[in-house]
């Protein structure tokens, strides 16, 4: 199906570079999961908790949560505010979404600067950029659980925070 009038129109959302959708869909629910995926990512591209409000149910489960990070809501919400001390700058650009059943699965590149702090260490401003992997399952209306992949190592080493 022509996928480019499946996206969200609201210039507040971000926009996938690319974005394959099921032909087995309807439109309507197409859409839908479109809509929810531009959403999520809004979140992570601007920090605003309106957008995670917006595409995360209240039982929502991290299925691959990290060591220390609340289960939930929370935990994404803490992931965010985290990583942002960090990388005040960060962006998320939405690479490429393939929907397919109530499934997204998306590539994200993040870019900023290290000029935060992250575990103990002021960063210097330097340049970093690193990819992660999502899976989002959605709902009825919104996103109940999800499976990622972050290039943490390639954040880390950018950073100066470790050297190989």
């Amino acid at each position: 199906m022509p996928t480019n009038d499946l996206l969200d129109p609201n210039p507040e959302l971000v926009r996938p570079l690319a974005l394959s959708v099921d032909g087995g869909l309807s439109r309507e629910r197409a859409a839908h999961l479109v809509k929810i995926t531009q959403t999520i990512y809004t979140f992570w591209h601007t920090g605003d908790i309106r957008f995670l409000h917006a595409s995360v149910d209240a039982a929502f489960a991290d299925n691959t949560l990290p060591a220390g990070r609340p289960q939930g809501f929370e935990g994404v919400a803490l992931a965010s505010k985290t990583f942002r001390a960090a990388v005040p700058d960060l962006t998320c650009e939405l690479a490429d979404v393939v929907i397919a059943g109530a499934k997204a699965a998306v590539r994200l590149v993040f870019r900023g600067h290290f000029s935060g702090e992250f575990e103990g260490v002021q960063g210097d401003g330097r340049a970093i950029e690193f990819i992660a992997f999502d899976i989002q399952h959605v709902g009825e209306d919104l996103i109940f659980e999800n499976w990622h992949l972050e290039d943490n190592l390639a954040f880390l080493l950018q950073a100066g925070i470790v050297t190989l």
